[in-house]
């Protein structure tokens, strides 16, 4: 009886099983159905509207928009699906490629539909002051076809109104204003965090200038630090100044004034921002976003379907223009363009770091190619890496043994690691602009074996049979460990000295003298002998061509590593969506001090020199925007330097590194 209800039950157990397993099978494979119907409709709706059109439709007498979103680079940065993703939606801070800014702007300068050039920079975040003064050329080349140039923002930052200034007509809001806050270098100082954590950070350095490893052995900036960047600071803030005024029609004096007085000329205005901006003739008018609009119908008509004024994007405006602007399908003699921008790593690296093994192919990649007679090597980069700067330069010394020219055009930074890949070149050109030197070296190793044993009661024993056997992060640096890696700094010194005098033709000891890590302006480069030639990539890519003995007929191509198809299509795609969505939210202040930690200690962590040596420069090669509206807290000067003329020390030392 008991057996016949124990089968019973059994029985009426696999029953509820089966029929459980059925109905979760059946639910199972409609959500997997739904899911993927829901998928291929929105992959067919994205490919329809990225494919829906081209070209745009341009009316005959239009504005080309140019909308700068973020920051001004070199070259894209690589992202990843989540990196694309946070992007499109406003997450992350975008970038836009200076080329495709400035490629527009000279397409539009003979094209007749163009009658206003719109710089509309609400959006913009900033540039370092090369690519600024390389827009402000295109725009100044724009207006000699007598077309007019209109600024538009609710308010600008100091890299806005760089812009702005080679405008004919400045319009802020009525609740806008103009903010010049000069030239800062303000950065977070770890150590006293460092000793409450219990780490211990073990640094190795040559040269009394490098003050890269400061923020992990000081709490505030030394007095070498503060000689050194007020100097480049200085010479950046005139350089400013000369030409703004000169885009604006005013004083350098005038507008160091309007930075430095700007709390009393807000007591004149009552607190109005903008009537301050046009009192000091900063502005042309302040007018309501409805009165900009008005103001744009004026001058280039009304579209019928927007109610808007007549335009078009610069972003879609580049689909009209020459499709290979990169060079990418140039036949014939070539100029070869390598863009070396961000960190250098060791190994390869996706675009926006170098890689020494990356870089380093795109250069041999050049040398291959028997239709490219001479390469360009543009840096922007603050350095990393002193191996993977020494494999890099040893490519474009080999580029050269192959007959080879090569021509460095420094970019807004080429600092340290930056500079050391540029020393095996027949040229050095740089902007009056850039940020060079810092011609140093150090290394760090930070341990953690307190922490782990004071907080958590974790001990590190053992036994090797040689002192490197011991070397861990959570155990005590060996004392011969620590003498070993200075041993190697010094000798990486000795040899970046090496590489510099060799390349500028000058002796170990010249080169020392305006070495130890300080950091340069192009034109005190120049003036030092540390560079060849003060101007832009146009004019190292024509030099190089000279050495070549290409002539006139040549063209110019970039070499880089070619995009998959798929992450072209995905970066389409989402920059489809990203332009339908609204922008977002100014980050307030304290996601910008988070955000600050949070890079800092990403960027500690992906340096991956094997012998822990970096050729390393302070000056990041996007630097954060000047703007106090952004909440970047390493950009916030008290007030901005002085016009101050050169001093008699700059000169001595100048006739010394000359020889």
């Amino acid at each position: 009886m008991e057996k016949k209800e124990s089968e019973m039950m059994y029985e009426r157990r696999g029953f509820l099983s089966k029929m459980f397993h059925g109905a979760w099978q059946t639910v199972d494979t409609s959500r997997k159905i739904a899911v993927n119907l829901l998928f291929v409709a929105i992959v067919i709706v994205l490919l329809a509207v990225a494919f829906s059109s081209d070209e745009p439709e341009i009316a005959d007498t239009t504005a080309l928009v140019v909308a700068p979103k973020g920051r001004l680079v070199e070259q894209l940065a690589a992202k990843d699906l989540e990196q694309m993703i946070d992007e499109a939606r406003g997450a992350a801070r975008p970038e836009t490629l200076l080329k495709d800014v400035v490629d527009a702007i000279a397409a539009a300068r003979d094209d007749d539909r163009v009658q206003v050039l719109l710089l509309d920079l609400n959006s913009f975040g900033g540039a370092r002051l090369t690519k600024l003064q390389d827009v402000g050329e295109a725009i100044n080349d724009f207006k000699t076809s007598g077309k007019k140039v209109v600024a538009i923002a609710d308010q600008y930052d100091q890299d806005a109104y760089y812009l702005a200034a080679h405008a004919d007509e400045i319009i802020t809001h009525t609740m806008g204003a103009v903010i010049l806050q000069g030239y800062g270098r303000y950065r977070m100082y770890y150590k006293e965090g460092i000793d409450k954590l219990g780490l211990d950070v073990h640094i190795f350095k040559v040269g009394t200038y490098k003050s890269a490893t400061e923020p992990y052995l000081r709490d505030d900036m030394s007095e070498y630090a503060k000689e050194a960047n007020q100097e480049w600071l200085g010479d950046l803030w005139r350089i400013y100044l000369e030409d703004v005024a000169a885009a604006r029609g005013t004083t350098p004096e005038r507008l160091d004034e309007y930075a430095h007085e700007f709390s009393r000329l807000m007591q004149e205005a009552e607190g109005d921002t903008a009537k301050a901006a046009l009192d000091f003739g900063l502005a042309d008018h302040a007018l309501t976003r409805v009165e900009m609009r008005e103001r744009l119908i004026e001058l280039v008509g009304e579209d019928e379907k927007t109610r808007s004024y007549n335009k078009v994007v610069f972003s879609d405006y580049l689909k009209t223009v020459d499709d290979d602007r990169f060079g990418r399908d140039a036949k014939g003699d070539r100029v070869g363009i390598v863009v070396a921008r961000g960190t250098i790593l060791d190994g390869t690296q996706p675009a926006g770091t170098i890689g020494g093994d990356s870089t380093a192919a795109l250069i041999r990649q050049a040398r291959n190619d028997d239709d490219v007679k001479a390469i360009v090597l543009r840096v922007d980069s603050g350095g990393g890496s002193a191996f993977a700067s020494e494999v890099i330069r040893r490519e474009c010394e080999a580029a050269r043994a192959a007959g080879k020219p090569v021509v460095a055009s420094m970019g807004s930074v080429a600092a340290s690691g930056g500079f050391w890949i540029s020393t095996s070149s027949d040229q050095i050109w740089a902007h009056p602009s850039t940020i060079t030197g810092s011609i140093g070296i150090f290394g760090m190793i930070p341990t953690y074996q307190r922490p782990l044993a004071e907080i958590l009661g974790v001990h590190v024993d053992g036994i090797g049979t040689a002192p490197l056997a011991g070397v861990r992060p959570d155990r005590e640096l060996p004392p011969e460990v620590g003498e070993v890696i200075q041993q190697i700094i010094e000798k990486g010194y000795r040899e970046f000295l090496q590489r510099v005098a060799d390349s500028r033709g000058m002796t170990t000891d010249e080169v020392d003298v305006v070495a130890q890590g300080r950091v340069w302006s192009g034109t005190d480069a120049y003036e030092l002998g540390l560079v060849d030639h003060l101007g832009d990539l146009d004019d190292a890519v024509q030099a190089a061509a000279e050495l070549a003995e290409l002539g006139d007929d040549y063209a110019v191509a970039y070499i880089e590593k070619e995009e998959a198809f798929k992450d072209r299509m995905i970066r389409e795609l989402l920059a489809e969506a990203a332009a339908a969505e609204s922008p977002s939210a100014e980050p307030s202040p304290l996601d910008g001090v988070l955000r600050t930690i949070e890079h800092a200690a990403r960027d500690f962590a992906a340096l991956n020199d094997p012998n822990h040596a970096y050729a390393m420069s302070e000056i990041e090669t996007d630097g954060p925007s000047t703007s106090p509206w952004r909440g970047d807290p390493e950009r916030r000067p008290s007030g901005p330097p002085r016009l101050v003329p050169r001093t008699a020390q700059r000169r001595t030392i100048g006739a010394v590194a000359r020889g």
